[in-house]
């Protein structure tokens, strides 16, 4: 069974940082696409980033800048480093890993971390 495993999250102020990491297990992690989205109560999931297999990133509009996504494929985990947050990125932060298979999509989903900041 695929298992992504979020952690890191918290209760932080704002100007400060946190890194969330999320370890995958029993998917070829380096054929996977792998992002972040979050969840703010009464809004739908978003992407904040994502980082092909080859490594390119990409960014929402609202964290270029402050967050930065990595991978190490050796340790089959992806990081989201968020730097000077805001009361704003107050969400649930989900792991997603996502690849095609001869035309099949497959996706997998974490359970979730919230990070908290406050004012």
């Amino acid at each position: 069974q695929v298992q992504l495993v979020e952690s890191g999250g918290g209760l932080v102020q704002a100007g400060e940082s946190l890194r969330l990491s999320c370890a995958a297990s029993r998917i070829t992690f380096k054929n996977y696409k792998m992002g972040w989205y979050q969840q703010a109560p009464g809004k739908q999931r978003e992407l904040v980033a994502d980082i092909s297999s080859g490594g390119n990133t990409n960014y929402a509009d609202s964290v270029k800048g402050r967050f930065t996504i990595s991978r190490d494929n050796a340790k089959n985990t992806v990081y989201l480093q968020m730097n000077s947050l805001k009361p704003e990125d107050t969400a649930v932060y989900y792991c997603n890993a996502d690849t095609w298979v001869g035309g099949t999509r497959w996706t997998y989903w974490g359970q979730g971390t919230q990070v908290t900041v406050s004012s």
